[in-house]
């Protein structure tokens, strides 16, 4: 299992190019869960406010947002749909943060600000959870126009990781 890990950390870490499996992304997502509580547990106890989870996070920033967009490409989907819906997210935060300090500066009307709220987490919510079942959905059987289908041969060969 964590063969997946340093196959996208070490070997694939910035290959946007092919498709990623299931596992390949969730073993990869799963001990980077693991390494960032490793880390932020070391900064806690050394009472460090910026320190290895911060350098961890930087650090892995690009192989998680390539293997998300492999494991796009995997069931047909262009990696540019994450960038979209992240700056969804960001937008949908940020009307969010407005309405907030709009209603504590007095600005607006509480139903209002608890109507843009709720628009707001749904979007964001829906999205979230649009994503998570793109991750958790079977990639297409077979060749797409982002590579060769990488269970193709039946293996659990991680060799094929990134392969076009």
């Amino acid at each position: 299992m964590f063969n997946w890990y340093k196959k996208v950390v070490f070997e694939n870490y910035a290959n946007f190019n092919g498709r990623a499996r299931r596992s390949e992304y969730w073993y990869f997502t799963l001990f980077n869960l693991i390494f960032s509580l490793i880390t932020m547990a070391i900064d806690k106890a050394l009472n460090l406010e910026i320190g290895l989870n911060t350098v961890y996070g930087l650090a892995v920033f690009i192989p998680g947002l390539a293997v998300a967009f492999r494991r796009l490409h995997d069931i047909g989907k262009s990696g540019w749909l994450l960038v979209i819906i992240y700056l969804a997210m960001i937008i949908c935060a940020a009307v969010l943060v407005g309405a907030s300090l709009t209603a504590l500066a007095g600005g607006a009307s509480p139903e209002s600000f608890g109507v843009g709220m709720i628009v707001a987490l749904v979007v964001v919510l829906g999205l979230a959870i649009w994503l998570l079942v793109m991750f958790c959905t079977n990639g297409d059987v077979g060749e797409n126009k982002y590579g060769p289908d990488p269970k193709a041969d039946g293996s659990e060969d991680i060799s094929q990781i990134g392969v076009e």
